[in-house]
């Protein structure tokens, strides 16, 4: 189990390096490509959330490139400045596919209530993980401590299993919203498509990951 292991970590770090990059140049294509609609990513946005029938998600604009995200907690769709701004292809994309979130959170999408179920045991798991690392590296994967890294990977491995749905269906609604409302062109989709299908290969090259390290726990729990 240990050679599987080690191809599937080194697998997905050469998909996670592939998928940086493609979501990179993808990006930066579609975002010099303006919609004819010539709206905003925000104002996109809002036309997604007020088709819904949802007037409680605020729309803000945060730092950063490509932080952006739905917090369904607080309900607040964050847009980085360059999206919440801009007029691209690109920008409209993944505004949209940030409110197909809020969406999902709205009509009580089944994979979504999931994954925020399990985002405190995730977040206790992530906490855990730094100490399994160092301690294995200082100390050596004792058995204890390996049984330990298998249930933290377990849970990061179903958390990332469960996003995939989660991405995959937000961006199927960006496309069709957009569309449907008149915002964006048949042949536009183009753009966002290329745009948005990038960005989920980093969710693909995640979940591969966590499962690799899963497996190596469990390959050296047994030792």
């Amino acid at each position: 189990m240990f050679a599987i292991a080690i191809v599937t970590i080194f697998a997905a770090l050469l998909l996670g390096i592939w998928a940086q990059s493609r979501i990179s140049s993808a990006y930066a294509k579609w975002s010099r490509v303006p919609s004819r609609s010539g709206i905003t990513g925000a104002e996109a946005a809002q036309y997604v959330l007020r088709e819904a029938g949802i007037s409680d998600v605020r729309i803000v604009a945060i730092k950063g490139h490509l932080t952006d995200h739905y917090d369904p907690v607080r309900k607040v769709l964050a847009l980085s400045a360059e999206n919440f701004h801009g007029r691209s292809l690109a920008a409209l994309g993944v505004a949209a596919h940030e409110a197909g979130h809020a969406v999902q959170h709205k009509v009580g999408y089944g994979m979504l209530k999931l994954r925020m179920s399990l985002v405190p045991v995730t977040q206790l798991a992530s906490g855990a993980l730094p100490f399994i690392m160092f301690g294995g590296i200082f100390f050596g994967f004792l058995p204890q401590m390996a049984m330990l890294g298998a249930a933290v990977y377990g849970v990061l491995t179903v958390f990332q299993l469960v996003t995939l749905p989660v991405e995959f269906d937000a961006s199927a609604r960006a496309k069709q919203r957009l569309v449907a409302l008149g915002i964006l062109g048949e042949r536009e989709l183009e753009g966002v498509g290329d745009t948005l299908d990038a960005a989920a290969w980093t969710y693909v090259a995640a979940f591969i990951s966590s499962l690799g390290w899963l497996l190596y726990f469990l390959a050296a729990s047994r030792d």
